[in-house]
């Protein structure tokens, strides 16, 4: 990838918070990017036209996750004209939870705010953020009240995920919310601490606690560009977020192991009842013996699966790799 520039600084395996810098700014703003060369501009201008309204310090922390077009560049060029923006440079794509979590390990703000680039979540509501957290709340969330632009199956899809994640799990994730929502500085100080490979933001945040609180907003379309996360991505983040915060999984492995040995007790007291008191119906043959093996086969797979990904998950913690390695870094003093 071309250089940055020469105010890049050279920048080493991050697997922790670089620098728990002091609290001099009010507000920081982080923005994962990905592919994001059609909407940089109108987003930047956006923000920022909503951050001087509502506050009287800030920094917009950009993070370009391993973008194949000319979002860099893009980026590069905001960073000239204002210094308030910053921009980490990760060496490859490491995904959106983890570009969330490197924006917020380099913020130095009193508290921070997390908005994706396709505004999407209106830049705007950030001052109703904000004023919910002058009143004393420490965590922020945006509350979708309408999507628009969204197909029936995404919304159906969203709101049956949410609510069985809610069920799953003892920790109370807010339905209908994204990671856009506001996060104190004592909240943050604690996330710091949670370097999981498989990372939930949102599910975190509420496992921290703090006093958190809600506004509503209406969710607009993509500005421009295509979503980021097609159905395979979706699968995947709902499978982290119920994994990393739930054991209801497990649970279901041992009951589906309950449910194919009833079946079989039962099968095998039919076949001892025939074999007693109606032996002429009873036909050697491959049919019953066929679909006990299926049925066991199965489920036995399928609490394999459920167990493989738990263990799976604990093989990526064991090796302690850095959740993330930075190539450059631009306007970090």
């Amino acid at each position: 990838m071309q250089q940055l520039s020469d105010h890049a600084l050279p920048t080493a395996t991050v697997s922790a918070p670089l620098a728990l810098a002091s609290t001099d700014v009010t507000l920081s703003v982080v923005v994962p990017l990905y592919n994001e060369e059609l909407v940089i501009g109108a987003m930047y201008d956006r923000l920022t036209k909503a951050l001087k309204g509502c506050v009287d310090s800030y920094e917009i922390v950009m993070v370009n996750d391993g973008s194949r077009d000319k979002t860099v560049q893009l980026a590069l060029d905001i960073c000239r004209k204002d210094k308030a923006v910053k921009l980490i440079n990760f060496s490859r794509n490491f995904g959106h939870q983890i570009a969330i979590t490197a924006g917020m390990d380099r913020t130095r703000g009193k508290c921070i705010v997390v908005i994706d680039a396709d505004l999407q979540d209106p830049p705007e509501v950030i001052a109703e953020m904000l004023e919910k957290w002058r009143q004393g709340y420490h965590v922020v969330y945006g509350v979708r009240a309408h999507r628009k632009g969204e197909s029936w199956f995404k919304k159906i899809t969203a709101k049956m995920f949410y609510r069985l994640l809610r069920r799953m799990t003892a920790v109370q994730i807010p339905v209908d919310t994204g990671d856009f929502r506001l996060i104190d500085r004592r909240v943050l100080d604690q996330l710091y601490r949670m370097r999981e490979q498989a990372r939930f933001v949102r599910g975190m945040v509420s496992w921290v606690g703090f006093k958190q609180g809600e506004v509503q907003f209406v969710r607009e379309e993509r500005f421009a560009g295509e979503t980021k996360y097609p159905f395979k991505k979706m699968l995947k983040f709902a499978i982290d977020g119920v994994l990393s915060f739930s054991q209801v999984p497990l649970k279901l492995a041992s009951a589906f192991g309950l449910l194919a040995a009833g079946v079989s007790f039962l099968a095998m007291v039919y076949g001892l009842v025939q074999k007693a008191f109606y032996p002429e119906t009873v036909v050697p043959g491959w049919a019953s013996t066929f679909s006990a093996v299926l049925f066991l086969g199965g489920v036995q797979l399928i609490c394999l699966g459920i167990l493989g990904e738990y263990v799976g998950r604990i093989y990526e913690e064991v090796k302690r790799r850095p959740l993330y390695v930075v190539q450059d870094e631009v306007n970090f003093e």
